[in-house]
């Protein structure tokens, strides 16, 4: 058993029934893993919810564990920015808050974009693409 926090494109799946993430998400749960997402997530599927979705969209937001984004964690995010950067990587703001969401949580990353998350100290569990 494990607590994960969902990438955004795990959350967009499950709610369009694609790739068997609603079995996957509903497996996991099963087990007595806790399932989670951040700020990040909400506001990124949010913004690409359709028309129609928002009920089913809100429902299955509402049943993830949340988790804060607390300085710590933006402090963390903006190391990641900075020490990739230097490095001639670029991560995206919202990616580097949900690495740093992860790491500091102690959570699984439950994700499709493993080349998002180039941390070594981050736990990922690649779903492909």
């Amino acid at each position: 058993m494990a607590d994960y926090l969902l990438d955004t494109t795990v959350i967009i799946d499950c709610l369009r029934g694609k790739r068997g993430r609603t079995e996957l998400l509903k497996k996991l749960a099963s087990e007595g893993s806790t399932l989670g997402c951040c700020l990040v997530n909400i506001i990124e599927v949010l913004t690409g919810m359709r028309k129609g979705e928002e009920g089913k969209t809100l429902d299955l937001l509402r049943t993830l564990e949340y988790f804060e984004v607390t300085r710590q964690v933006a402090e963390l995010a903006g190391d990641y920015r900075r020490e990739y950067r230097q490095k001639g990587i670029t991560l995206s703001l919202a990616d580097a808050v949900i690495a740093a969401v992860a790491v500091f949580y102690g959570l699984v990353l439950l994700t499709d974009n493993e080349k998002h998350y180039p941390m070594p100290e981050i736990k990922l569990q690649s779903l492909g693409s």
